[in-house]
């Protein structure tokens, strides 16, 4: 004897148009609501990006130095970084992994800036640094350059 199974309308039950038009009314006041708050703000990300690819490239400069006993020159560039560098100062450990996988640009699709020795860094040692929206030196703002000297 097989029991036939009873349908209970009330487990069957779905939603209500109503009820997903309520849904739908409250997504969109929510989006209404956050996504002006987030439009606003691309600029600033952008800028927290710069600081963050600065500080990495800052931790990796470090460890340049801690192996060759120096920073890069201006003229070695970043690219000391990637690939084993030509001029003086000849490093003397250098990693033959490298230090970065590749050199950043920044959030603007400008190349970072490197400085050796530095004009606005607190030891002198060095300046890194985005030149910001506008990609020239100087500016406010988000235009502002974004340097290891801590603006």
């Amino acid at each position: 004897m097989n029991p036939v199974p009873h349908s209970n309308p009330r487990a069957q039950r779905g939603f209500t148009l109503i009820e997903i038009m309520v849904v739908v009314v409250i997504i969109g006041v929510l989006g209404a609501i956050v996504v002006p708050q987030f439009m606003s703000r691309p600029d600033q990300a952008k800028v927290t990006a710069a600081r963050i690819d600065i500080q990495a490239i800052t931790t990796s400069l470090e460890m340049y130095r801690l192996d060759n006993f120096s920073y890069p020159s201006t003229q070695q560039g970043l690219e000391a970084l990637v690939k084993y560098p030509q001029g003086a100062p000849v490093p003397r450990n250098w990693n033959a992994q490298g230090y970065l996988k590749s050199i950043p640009v920044d959030p603007w699709g400008t190349p970072y800036q490197y400085l050796n020795p530095g004009v606005h860094s607190a030891d002198g040692s060095y300046d890194l640094y985005s030149l910001g929206a506008d990609g020239l030196p100087g500016g406010e703002g988000n235009a502002a350059d974004i340097g290891n000297w801590g603006h």
